[in-house]
């Protein structure tokens, strides 16, 4: 993803003909996939999916604007960090680009004393738990290993190891149940990371201890460079079957759907029924991370007929064409939208700088002699660079 296509980015448009016409990619308005608002930006009524409608059937205007708020600023403060790393204030930059309604939907069913567990792309999660989004930049940038207390928001922090995650969140579920406490927990994870053996284990132990956890898988089709196809042979969600609990694909880009069916998910965890798989259909409109360059390996077309179902244009075109909301509250939103860019560039420029010396620290609990002798070398070898600006 370039500066350019993520500030492009920023500021939902009204949707062209042209996006109109573009084709369905598979997946997508399959039976097999819970939709509520279609990319048309219209609400979709499903008998087959009632169940799920149940748990936003009574939503209130004010409701649907704050998640299309939530989408924005988190859409915002995405492209502010990907231009960030692009003029090298942060080391590497995953973005969230075109997983805002999986990530907010999901993220708004969660209760307080829920505990969320996440990868390293769940920004918009982070903003639903109330973590400063300042502070999740620190580890970008090489200055923390985190930036939040987890406790503080019962959202951990971010897991680089892919997959291993979904270990932690499956012990601590197994914990809650012991405790008799009626809160959930919930994982999330991407395609790529369902391949990981860390992620069957995490399966086989919830089905057996009934564990209060919902395993949220964001499919955004591309494991950095390798295809779902090249991950599975059914659909994700269909995995749960094997496992003895229920799996559920539910439409990405759809706020409505994401939000219903974690809370359908939710509550079957809290009433002791187990765990639930939730593979959320959507897209990743940009690069895996800043050092990723995705056209080297998908179509300009196929990233064109997902432009089309943006799940924040899909939210607005219901909020104009059904709600009272007026040309006001999207001007609002786009001055808070900008503020928020301006404090995001103002906290990451007033960090230090990365303590280059720090890779040595706690390498073993007790201190080893190849250790020593190594930060002595890197020590010297970082003296050299101001020897030579002091020579010339």
């Amino acid at each position: 993803m370039t500066v350019d296509s993520t500030a492009a980015a920023r500021t939902p448009r009204k949707r062209t003909a042209a996006k109109k016409s573009a084709k369905k990619s598979p997946g997508v308005g399959a039976p097999d996939l819970v939709q509520l608002l279609s990319p048309e930006g219209r609400r979709v009524e499903d008998p087959a999916h009632a169940e799920y409608a149940a748990f936003v059937e009574d939503i209130t205007a004010d409701e649907l604007r704050g998640l299309y708020r939530d989408m924005v600023l988190t859409r915002r403060f995405d492209a502010e960090a990907t231009s960030l790393q692009r003029q090298g204030e942060l080391g590497l930059w995953a973005s969230l680009l075109g997983q805002e309604a999986a990530q907010i939907g999901s993220g708004r069913a969660t209760r307080d004393d829920d505990y969320v567990f996440p990868t390293y792309r769940e920004h918009g999660v982070a903003w639903c738990r109330g973590v400063d989004p300042t502070n999740l930049l620190g580890m970008f940038r090489g200055v923390n290993n985190g930036g939040w207390d987890p406790n503080s928001n019962n959202f951990h922090l971010y897991t680089i190891v892919i997959g291993s995650q979904t270990l932690h969140a499956t012990g601590y579920a197994m914990g809650v149940a012991k405790d008799g406490a009626d809160s959930a927990v919930i994982a999330y994870f991407g395609d790529g990371a369902s391949s990981q053996g860390d992620v069957a284990e995490s399966f086989t132990f919830s089905a057996v201890y009934n564990a209060p956890v919902v395993f949220f898988c964001q499919n955004n089709q591309w494991a950095i460079s390798e295809p779902t196809e090249k991950q599975t042979r059914v659909p994700l969600y269909q995995r749960a079957q094997g496992y003895g609990f229920p799996g559920v694909r539910v439409d990405g880009n759809d706020v409505l759907a994401c939000l219903a069916v974690t809370k359908w998910a939710l509550e079957r965890a809290r009433r002791g029924e187990g765990p639930t798989l939730v593979e959320a259909f959507t897209y990743r409109m940009g690069a895996h991370t800043t050092s990723d360059d995705p056209s080297k390996y998908r179509a300009d077309e196929e990233r064109e007929a997902w432009e089309a179902k943006d799940p924040i244009l899909r939210l607005r075109t219901y909020l104009e064409s059904e709600t009272d909301t007026d040309e006001g509250f999207f001007a609002e939103l786009e001055a808070e939208s900008e503020a928020l860019g301006l404090r995001v560039r103002e906290v990451v420029r007033a960090m230090p700088d990365p303590d280059r010396m720090a890779i040595f620290e706690n390498a073993y609990a007790d201190g080893h002699s190849l250790v020593d002798e190594e930060r002595a070398q890197f020590a010297a070898y970082q003296a050299s660079f101001s020897d030579a600006e002091g020579g010339n």
